[in-house]
């Protein structure tokens, strides 16, 4: 049995779950979520405040789809109560974010900017012009968004400079060995 999907997901009371038919609808403080669910795999029920998934078969991809909606619902259910963010760092000569109204304006390196608007629920928090916030309630599209920053800049592997997650580690290489 999956040792993920076995395991029951907590509720608190100011969050309400709603189950019909195959979309499992999670509504907190936050905003509210919904994912769909292969019900002729899974079945979802809400028992002494927790959410329990179990199989109706014992097939492999069934049984791979037990953890993973499992997981899925967690994310949502922390989601609307927490919510999710990531922390990217701008690191180079001159490297710099700019909000300019619903807008982040990049200047990093290129002969152009680079503007990054905020798909809807998520939120880019300025934190200092070298470092930017990523926030939203959906655990998917937070991390995507917070990627495609990160692919506008790869950080380079000789001086670091470029965009990289706040707890992210940049194997850096040796640069030219000067006359030998």
């Amino acid at each position: 049995m999956s040792r993920i999907g076995r395991l029951p997901i907590k509720i608190t009371s100011d969050v309400k779950v709603d189950i019909d038919k195959d979309i499992v609808t999670i509504t907190g403080p936050l905003g509210t979520l919904s994912q769909n669910i292969a019900n002729d795999k899974i079945q979802v029920k809400v028992e002494n405040n927790e959410i329990v998934l179990t199989r109706l078969t014992e097939s492999k991809p069934v049984k791979a789809a037990h953890g993973l909606y499992r997981s899925l619902i967690a994310n949502m259910v922390e989601g609307v109560t927490k919510g999710f963010q990531k922390n990217l760092i701008i690191s180079g000569v001159g490297f710099r974010a700019v909000a300019q109204g619903d807008k982040v304006v990049l200047n990093i390196g290129y002969s152009h900017t680079v503007d990054i608007i905020a798909p809807k629920g998520i939120k880019i928090e300025i934190v200092s012009p070298t470092e930017l916030a990523v926030k939203g309630i959906d655990k998917v599209l937070v991390g995507q968004v917070a990627a495609n920053i990160k692919a506008s800049r790869k950080p380079d592997p000789y001086h670091g400079y470029g965009i990289r997650y706040k707890d992210e580690t940049i194997l850096r290489k040796e640069g030219k060995a000067a006359g030998k």
